[in-house]
């Protein structure tokens, strides 16, 4: 399940230098014995994948959120590229979205920051799942309002999933197994499943963001009818904590908390949203970004670049006073996989022997001693930092997992344990230099006058490295420098952050680096991910182009697990496959959010768990802070 983890856009700022997330405790017995306790046909206020909600239908607010919080200040985040879209239907298909348009939609529940699995209600006053989990039934609150003060209603939702589905790449895989939505009372709307036994599909018919439905067949203040399937610039309705207030095309955002938000007092939200003004600034690259936070352009910065980490701030006067503050958060919320992806729609990278080619010639030992002072591991899983990545070799109920598709999957998970080429030494390197080169022997390929050629055709092997922003370089070429020793011709091109997002769309690249961040409870997002139907699928997030019968059917086998303990087993034996083809070359990451602030702020004595800083959401504007740092610029 995705849940907050995943926008429903798509991913274009997935760095090469993102966090980690530390690695999760194993589940308990009791836990593994756990379903979904609300699939009794009866309704209830939060359903859980795992046990029992931590906080029962009495409670008053979350415990990493402060009631006591003041309202009021301002916080500018940081934004890098720029924005032409506040139409959410509609990304990653067209536009580029801004960035917080999704905070102006509440969702019919929201999950707790500080448990792994558990959703509770937000528009839904309450949810009943029917025992064979072939359906699922949401009651609206009635006094939930449009900021036009119009009632949100059964219709709003159906309309919004209809629409959603059909316009959306995203929507279309997360929901194919949605068969309708329906209004099935003046407060109650109800969606049917078109399968049975998917445990984790009412929670993520929960996460749905509702949509006006009344506004969108309306017209805009020209009289012209408003398009769901088009861009728009047009600031739309919500219903959430904050409206768009104003904007400035590809520059900058602000949006205003509602005063008279209908859920403010809901024990979901109280202690949050505590923000008068939350102001979005774009800037051009990540350099730009560096020097906009010193010049107090902005206020808080997460750094996932370790170079900037280790040597740009320390100096800096207003760290060393105390009024830009350096802080790291444990990660806990999430596993990732990031990664230089394979365009295997193109011949050239079909192959998983060339794929693996390329793994042997990244020297990251050499990265990581001189570019990102020992900051970062090297990822070897779909899931690292997580419990549900895989070791070793496949035991237990993974092996018999694996074992139900054998005929569908590489032999080599049953005998050889994925492990990534290691560089540490001269002669390590010249060792996998060899290894590769007999790789793409054996796929067709011979060196030619030093350059590495199909032996067929004569055509040379070159790849080209896409990219969005210049901090890519430093890593692309010395590992271009690399493949060059192997005969290979690798070369990098950056370009705007509109532009990459049409070609990705397009599937129009080599090679690119993505990241497809997983929660702890992987399910249904991961047909969006690897599933053949999403392969030709403009926008979808499987850039890749798996089309794998072996990797759809454990997908199926995750989705469909019984209990925690099947969930980890099947999702270990999808990680493996994944890793046995070779789709990636994975990168690296550490175990904790690296952020930068400006000392105006306050927090909660308690942090979410599975949120690593939680900022801006749970945090309030301290004016004496404030005083001591100076007022913003």
């Amino acid at each position: 399940m995705t849940g907050r983890l995943l926008a429903a856009t798509l991913c274009i700022a997935c760095l090469q230098f993102a966090p980690a997330r530390a690695q999760e405790p194993a589940a308990s017995a009791a836990a593994t014995e756990a379903t979904i306790p609300a699939a009794t046909g009866q309704w209830t206020h939060a359903i859980t994948l795992m046990g029992e909600p931590k906080y029962g239908p009495g409670f008053k607010h979350f415990d990493y959120a402060d009631p006591a919080a003041p309202k009021g200040g301002l916080v500018r985040l940081g934004m890098q590229g720029g924005f032409d879209n506040f139409n959410m239907i509609v990304s990653g298909l067209k536009g580029d979205l801004e960035g917080g348009v999704l905070q102006l939609y509440d969702t019919l529940m929201t999950e707790s920051s500080d448990e792994p699995f558990t959703s509770y209600g937000l528009l839904a006053e309450a949810v009943r799942v029917a025992p064979d989990l072939g359906s699922v039934s949401y009651r609206l609150r009635d006094n939930a309002r449009w900021h036009d003060g119009k009632p949100i209603t059964p219709e709003d939702v159906v309309w919004s999933y209809g629409v959603l589905k059909a316009n959306s790449p995203f929507y279309a895989a997360y929901y194919q197994t949605v068969a309708k939505a329906e209004a099935t009372g003046p407060h109650e709307v109800t969606f049917t499943f078109s399968e049975k036994g998917n445990r984790e599909l009412p929670q993520v018919i929960g996460q749905l963001r509702v949509l006006p439905k009344h506004w969108w067949e309306g017209k805009d203040a020209s009289g012209k009818p408003r398009n769901p399937t088009e861009t728009t610039l047009e600031p739309p309705l919500g219903s959430g904590p904050y409206r768009l207030a104003k904007f400035e095309p590809g520059r900058s955002v602000t949006y205003t908390r509602v005063p008279d938000y209908w859920g403010k007092d809901l024990p979901v939200n109280v202690g949050r949203y505590n923000f008068d003004t939350e102001r979005h600034e774009y800037f051009r690259d990540g350099t730009v970004l560096v020097e906009a936070l010193k010049g107090d352009l902005y206020d808080f910065r997460s750094e996932n670049i370790a170079r900037n980490w280790a040597t740009a701030y320390d100096d800096f006067p207003a760290v060393k006073e105390g009024r830009l503050i350096k802080e790291a958060f444990p990660e806990r919320g999430m596993g990732i996989m990031q990664a230089f992806a394979f365009n295997t729609r193109r011949d050239k990278f079909k192959d998983p022997r060339v794929r693996r080619a390329f793994n042997l010639a990244l020297n990251f030992e050499e990265m990581n001693k001189n570019l990102f002072y020992g900051l970062y591991k090297r990822i070897d899983s779909y899931f690292f930092g997580s419990e549900l990545a895989s070791s070793g070799l496949p035991e237990g109920q993974e092996k018999a997992i694996l074992e139900s598709v054998k005929d569908k999957i590489p032999a080599s998970v049953f005998t050889t344990p994925y492990a990534n080429p290691v560089n540490d030494t001269p002669d390590a390197v010249r060792k996998n230099l060899r290894e590769a080169v007999g790789l793409l022997r054996e796929a067709g390929y011979e060196l030619r006058g030093g350059k590495m050629v199909n032996k067929a055709t004569g055509e040379p092997l070159t790849v080209e490295f896409l990219e969005f922003q210049n901090a890519f370089e430093r890593v692309i070429l010395p590992f271009a420098a690399q493949l060059k020793l192997i005969g290979i011709d690798a070369s990098m091109r950056v370009i705007d952050a509109a532009q990459y997002q049409n070609r990705i769309r397009d599937f129009d690249f080599d090679i690119t680096t993505n990241g497809w961040g997983e929660s702890l409870s992987p399910g249904n997002e991961q047909r969006e991910f690897w599933g053949s139907a999403a392969a030709d699928k403009p926008g979808s997030r499987n850039l890749i182009g798996i089309k794998d019968p072996g990797i759809d059917a454990l997908i199926d086998k995750v989705i469909y697990a019984h209990d925690r303990a099947g969930v980890i087993a099947a999702t270990k034996a999808l990680d493996r496959v994944l890793l046995a083809h070779e789709y990636v070359v994975p990168q690296w990451s550490a175990s904790e959010q690296r952020t930068l602030r400006w000392n105006r702020f306050g927090h909660p004595a308690v942090l979410p768990r599975y949120a690593g800083s939680g900022f801006p959401t749970t945090w309030w504007y301290d004016a004496t802070r404030a005083a001591k740092t100076g007022a913003p610029r």
